[in-house]
């Protein structure tokens, strides 16, 4: 089922997710919903919060980026209780964006590798580390279970000049092909 990728300004981003206990009914549907949110909106990642569930889960496919990076060709996961071990390496800019923030895409630092402990969906537990495009993808999405955007991470200078763009992504003042729910819409009009 495809679910309401909730909208910049919405609280929910900005809280920090729970744990998902081993027999949390329907985690399997939960996985299976936010794969297929996610690629009805074109995206590579998507977390729980996105989608109104605050719940330590986000899910990536980064096979989009198999021409940069071929060994993504078959990079599908999800992440369950996810926790980040280490972040090393050099710090790279590479222009993001997000379902919860559509039409504004920035230059994001990031380290290039994150070593993370997890479990999937099938409740096996992961230590694994992971470089490039795939680091970065995870990172963002962990961010989400965090609380944390990755407008965060702009400058001051950024932020401010994003911000009327911001407000009106909250007010629904955006055109989107997949359904979001908007925290400043009222229901009802």
């Amino acid at each position: 089922m495809r679910l309401p990728i909730v909208a910049y300004g919405d609280p929910v981003l900005r809280k920090k997710a729970s744990d998902i206990e081993k027999d949390e009914a329907d985690l399997k549907k939960m996985v299976d919903d936010m794969f297929e949110t996610m690629y009805a909106a074109r995206g590579v990642g998507l977390a729980a919060p996105q989608v109104g569930i605050l719940k330590r889960l986000f899910v990536v496919d980064a096979s989009p980026f198999d021409d940069d990076e071929p060994e993504l060709a078959n990079f599908k996961k999800a992440f369950i209780n996810a926790q980040i071990v280490e972040e090393t390496g050099e710090e790279w800019a590479f222009n993001e964006g997000c379902l919860s923030i559509p039409d504004i895409r920035e230059d994001v630092y990031r380290k290039d590798t994150v070593r993370l402990s997890y479990y999937d969906e099938n409740w096996q537990h992961h230590e694994e580390t992971f470089k490039g495009l795939a680091a970065r993808v995870i990172q963002h999405e962990y961010d989400h279970i965090e609380g944390k955007l990755f407008t965060d991470k702009l400058s001051p200078l950024r932020k401010r000049l994003i911000e009327k763009r911001l407000n009106d992504i909250s007010k629904g003042m955006v055109k989107v092909d997949y359904k979001m729910k908007f925290p400043a819409v009222k229901k009802g009009r």
